[in-house]
């Protein structure tokens, strides 16, 4: 396959992830709101983040390697939001540590984890094209997958122990998780901004 249909090939897949994570951010934020859930308010505005990263890819694509390195980099920054909002969230749950309600813990963690794994499969074959910014997207939806897993079992745990712990205890966890990735997309960008910069005279 030519360069150019790979390309259009991405361009198509990241339109469709991006569209995938819009949606499912406002479905996930909603419940999260209502059921009081630190880990579905992480995962929100991860899903949210990953749209704007993946609408991000869409407008570096055909770059220059120097540019999308420095896009890179804006990345790793914006992978960090969702940590940031965990913090907050988590602190609010210690003011109040009432537990969320299970079952639609459960339910949407599973509906999570159905779109991520998709935007995941979507996205496997093109995480080495285009450097940094085609690996954030693939390392984001597949630590989703991850942390989405763990969003299904705090929502059997708080069923069993009827606890707000669980939920606490995912939910830094996926701040945890997007603070790696963040590292990872950083240095990816580092790399590529060497390489561009070519040798020192």
């Amino acid at each position: 396959m030519s360069a150019n249909a790979v390309d259009g090939s991405l361009r198509r897949v990241v339109g469709i992830v991006a569209l995938l994570n819009l949606g499912y951010f406002g479905a996930e934020f909603a419940v999260a709101l209502a059921i009081g859930s630190v880990s579905l308010f992480a995962d929100s505005v991860d899903f949210l983040e990953d749209a704007s990263v993946n609408l991000l890819i869409l407008i570096a694509l055909g770059w220059s390697l120097k540019a999308r390195a420095r896009v890179g980099m804006g990345l790793a920054a914006i992978l960090l939001v969702p940590a940031l909002a965990t913090l907050w969230a988590l602190w609010s749950k210690f003011q109040l540590p009432a537990p969320p309600a299970p079952l639609p813990l459960t339910a949407t963690g599973l509906g999570a984890m159905l779109v991520n794994f998709s935007c995941a499969m979507l996205l496997v074959r093109f995480r080495h094209h285009s450097g940094s910014l085609t690996r954030a997207a693939f390392l984001s939806a597949r630590n989703d997958v991850l942390a989405n897993i763990a969003i299904i079992i705090a929502g059997a745990a708080t069923a069993i122990t009827h606890a707000a712990w669980p939920d606490m205890v995912v939910g830094a966890g996926i701040m945890l998780m997007n603070a790696d990735a963040a590292r990872e997309v950083w240095q990816a960008a580092r790399s590529e901004h060497r390489e561009a910069a070519g040798p020192r005279a």
